[in-house]
């Protein structure tokens, strides 16, 4: 699983207007000093009217199927497909990608490098210390990847904790903190990939990530050697680790975030909207969010109790 998080300027003359739009559309060089460091300044302009004046949007993804990737030079994904609705609702008809390793998208979104997050980011309470999140838009939970046969017999992370065997997770994705959090001998990966890439060689016993992404790379690799287990929801100290993602923008573009949770309301709570937006890329019913799985309530790591 992956757990999640998270802009306004100040608008005087028309050039420096013109000027700081192209700046929100993600041209930003990542120094700091782009949209990004702009926005909190206030002003009559904030990061909503910019992007609707430019028409366009840039997200940051990290290139995990099935949220968001490329596709012969193209950018999908279900995530992708989820801001092209509501993004089109708010009068932004574009939207462009930047790729970054997943640990980089929420510095590169506070440094200004792009103006939203679209990766499925899990809504945790580090993550939203740092940026803000939108509403929960899918629930998550975690499967593992291991060579064929399952040869060490391993279906949750207590039986990984019990094996002592090698665990790889991907670099800032939520399973690492599992993984950390109960002492298991980790191996951290950039890309989903590379965790594939590490069972099969050997080098890792097990790799784990959410079962959708799991499953989507089994079925676009049916010639390698491994296998994926069932999902199951993680217990760490006896807590359930009850996931959602969510998209994630700066903290100070309120503007863009409350309308963007209103326009996502209209597909996220419609069971129709969820799969004929969310479907094509094996997401169902059993994805969409619950009314009480709260962005307050994963933020303050306010999970449920497992009873003994």
């Amino acid at each position: 699983m992956k757990n999640t998080s998270r802009r306004t300027m100040a608008l005087t003359a028309t050039a420096a207007a013109a000027a700081l739009v192209l700046a929100a559309c993600g041209n930003g060089d990542g120094d700091g000093n782009g949209n990004g460091g702009d926005s909190a300044a206030g002003g009559e302009g904030g990061l909503l009217e910019q992007l609707q004046e430019a028409g366009s949007i840039t997200v940051g993804f990290a290139g995990e199927e099935p949220y968001s990737y490329t596709e012969d030079g193209e950018l999908t994904g279900a995530t992708i497909a989820l801001h092209r609705e509501v993004f089109s609702q708010l009068g932004i008809d574009e939207v462009d990608g930047q790729e970054v390793d997943w640990d980089a998208l929420i510095p590169g979104l506070n440094a200004g490098r792009f103006d939203a997050i679209s990766a499925g980011m899990s809504i945790l309470p580090d993550r939203c210390a740092q940026a803000s999140f939108s509403d929960p838009e899918i629930m998550y939970t975690t499967a593992f990847m291991v060579p064929e046969g399952n040869p060490e017999n391993l279906h949750d992370m207590q039986d990984v904790q019990e094996a002592g065997v090698t665990f790889a997770a991907m670099n800032g994705a939520i399973e690492e903190g599992y993984a950390q959090d109960l002492g298991i001998d980790l191996m951290t990966v950039n890309t989903p990939q590379d965790g594939m890439d590490a069972v099969i060689s050997g080098r890792a016993d097990v790799y784990a990530l959410t079962g959708i992404s799991l499953r989507a790379m089994a079925e676009n690799n049916p010639d390698a050697p491994v296998e994926v287990t069932d999902a199951f929801v993680a217990v760490v100290d006896g807590v359930e680790q009850v996931g959602a993602g969510a998209t994630v923008f700066r903290d100070e573009d309120t503007d863009l975030l409350e309308a963007y949770n209103e326009a996502a309301a209209n597909i996220i709570g419609d069971p129709a909207e969820f799969e004929r937006v969310l479907g094509p890329f094996g997401f169902t019913e059993a994805e969409r969010p619950t009314e009480d799985v709260t962005t307050e309530m994963l933020c303050e790591g306010d999970l449920p109790t497992v009873e003994e």
